[in-house]
């Protein structure tokens, strides 16, 4: 999504949650962390090519060490 506008990301995740919800399982390579991990069920997160972090999508988005490295401290906008 990087260099997409913000209405054609959003229409690009909704459209791989509706694929994803069909029961299509789906491998996606993305820097944006925060809707990435949101969309996940699993992911695993790479630095220099090095796996460093995996897990359920749902612990990393909790993990305070993947919050402040990739989400700005906070996903929920709050």
């Amino acid at each position: 999504s990087l260099g997409l506008a913000p209405q054609v990301t959003q229409t690009i995740f909704k459209t791989l949650a509706e694929v994803n919800k069909a029961g299509v399982s789906l491998l996606l390579v993305e820097q944006n962390a925060a809707l990435a991990l949101q969309l996940a069920h699993r992911a695993y997160v790479l630095e220099t090519g090095h796996i460093v972090k995996s897990a359920d999508a749902s612990v990393l988005l909790e993990d305070d060490s993947v919050r402040a490295a990739y989400l700005g401290g906070d996903v929920s906008g709050s």
